[in-house]
């Protein structure tokens, strides 16, 4: 909950876009059937920096709000790269929490990754 409650307190929806989710598209993945994703400073830094990073910074943040086809909001998932590795929380569209830590449900999937984001790759 104090993930959420903290990207919600920057207004995470302002952020910058990740790269290829300029606006609302369609998914396949399993957080919706539409979705948009917002990165924080330290990704949105790190993807204007130099080519041949090997991993994401630590206290980067992705935030990938997945809609239904009705265009309600049915989830929130976030990954916050730690000094320990990434956390993953997901979250319903209320806010109640699913998933969080390392859940295999999480990094079994995003185990294929860049640095385990799969939406878009490292510079």
């Amino acid at each position: 909950e104090d993930l959420l409650e903290q990207v919600e307190q920057q207004s995470y929806r302002s952020w910058a876009r990740a790269p290829g989710y300029e606006d609302r598209r369609a998914s396949s993945a399993p957080h919706g059937n539409q979705v948009e994703i917002f990165v924080n400073e330290a990704v949105a830094g790190a993807l204007a920096g130099e080519p041949g990073l090997a991993e994401w910074p630590v206290g980067s943040i992705v935030v990938k709000d997945g809609y239904t086809d009705d265009g309600d909001l049915d989830l929130i998932a976030i990954m916050e790269k730690r000094e320990s590795g990434w956390y993953w929380a997901e979250y319903d569209g209320e806010g109640a929490v699913l998933y969080s830590g390392e859940p295999e449900v999480c990094t079994d999937c995003h185990g294929s990754g860049s640095d385990f984001v799969r939406a878009f790759t490292l510079p």
